[in-house]
């Protein structure tokens, strides 16, 4: 069966205005499903995952790009072949009208996003598809949302969730860390996954990291890198007026995926994930990586911050909407009151006319309330929707 992703709007316009689109994303997150099915029958396909097709581009890139003079193709994981890129180029320079030819997928963001920008600039449409957001793969009970996650393959067969996920993390850190950097020691990488877990939602400090691992401080941030690079995980920075402290200053960090977080802290259930010592971080993660997932179904960066005033006060996420920043707070809870908005209109204080007048608190409530100084309480299952149509 498949499952309907909003990226599609955007693939298709993509594909009638740029000879070659890139998807990328995280492995297993639908990529390959999602261009067969949107390309059509009409379409080839090639995967370098097979070494008889990586070795024929590798040794012959002409003609393996032969094959493809009158179709359409699919190159699935084209981090494998970078160098393909530039001959592709030369087919492109041929034809430049010729829209949708080359549709691309990788999983990986450091080297190939530097081969594509130095191969194929102003030819190529890039685009992210990351698991299912809540919008595509509805789930009415919270405990289920964030212990089953966004995989397609754990969402669509629940069933086979720990096996899956196991899986899943083995096969990343012997395949794609060894291609993205030249670590030495997986164990301890893995010891790093873990304690990077325990921390979601929490600000990312390499220095404490770094003494509970017994490795440098720029080891911390590069291997976070490779999280971000791969798409297991995200970074939110703070929000400053001065642009370079953003830069600077520590980001939150937060995984892509709950139920990944689940399976790297040992959580028994889900009942116990929800209620217990990380039930409000797994919420909130839940929030800022479905903001996340809305701007890249529709097909732009996400322009997301975090504030934290100097006595303390913080507020979990800003999001930039026409121009000005939208504060949402995130709380478990189900009697949200007056000082859960207290953040947001510190914030909205301190902003001025760059913040909207008006934060949104998203919890357990069963629909939505106003709070004091015109703030909202949203249920959260209604805000990945909210969130597509302010956007939009």
């Amino acid at each position: 069966m498949y499952q309907q992703r909003l990226l599609a709007p955007v693939l298709r316009q993509a594909m009638a205005s740029f000879p070659a689109v890139l998807l990328t994303g995280p492995r297993q997150s639908g990529k390959t499903t999602f261009l067969k099915h949107e390309a059509g029958a009409g379409v080839d396909y090639v995967s370098f995952d097979d070494p008889l097709e990586r070795d024929f581009a590798s040794l012959d890139p002409q003609g393996f790009l032969q094959r493809f003079v009158s179709r359409a193709v699919i190159l699935d994981e084209i981090q494998y072949v970078p160098h393909l890129l530039s001959h592709l180029k030369m087919r492109i320079d041929q034809a430049p009208g010729e829209c949708g030819r080359w549709l691309l997928t990788g999983s990986q963001q450091f080297g190939l996003m530097r081969d594509v920008s130095e191969s194929l600039a102003g030819r190529i449409a890039i685009l992210e598809l990351p698991p299912f957001s809540h919008e595509e793969f509805l789930r009415p009970a919270l405990n289920d949302v964030l212990w089953q996650g966004g995989y397609p393959v754990v969402a669509l067969n629940p069933e086979r969730r720990d096996m899956w996920l196991r899986s899943y993390v083995a096969t990343y850190i012997e395949r794609d860390v060894r291609q993205i950097r030249n670590i030495p020691d997986l164990q301890v990488f893995n010891q790093f996954i873990n304690l990077a877990a325990a921390r979601h939602g929490q600000a990312f400090h390499a220095a404490d990291l770094s003494r509970e691992l017994g490795i440098s401080q720029p080891t911390v941030k590069s291997w976070g890198g490779v999280l971000e690079a791969s798409y297991i995980a995200c970074f939110l920075p703070p929000w400053f007026r001065n642009y370079g402290k953003r830069i600077v200053k520590t980001p939150k960090f937060y995984f892509l995926d709950s139920a990944l977080v689940n399976l790297l802290t040992r959580q028994p259930d889900a009942a116990a994930a929800l209620a217990g010592p990380m039930g409000g971080a797994m919420l909130e993660g839940w929030v800022v990586t479905e903001a996340v997932k809305v701007f890249m179904a529709l097909g732009r960066k996400p322009d997301l911050y975090y504030w934290r005033s100097n006595d303390g006060l913080e507020v979990d996420l800003l999001i930039m909407i026409k121009g000005k920043l939208q504060s949402i707070e995130v709380k478990l809870t189900a009697t949200p009151g007056a000082g859960h908005a207290m953040p947001m209109q510190r914030f909205i204080t301190t902003a001025g006319d760059e913040a909207w007048p008006q934060g949104v608190l998203v919890c357990s409530v069963a629909e939505n309330r106003l709070l004091p100084q015109g703030h909202q309480a949203m249920p959260w299952q209604l805000f990945p929707q909210w969130l597509h149509k302010r956007l939009n």
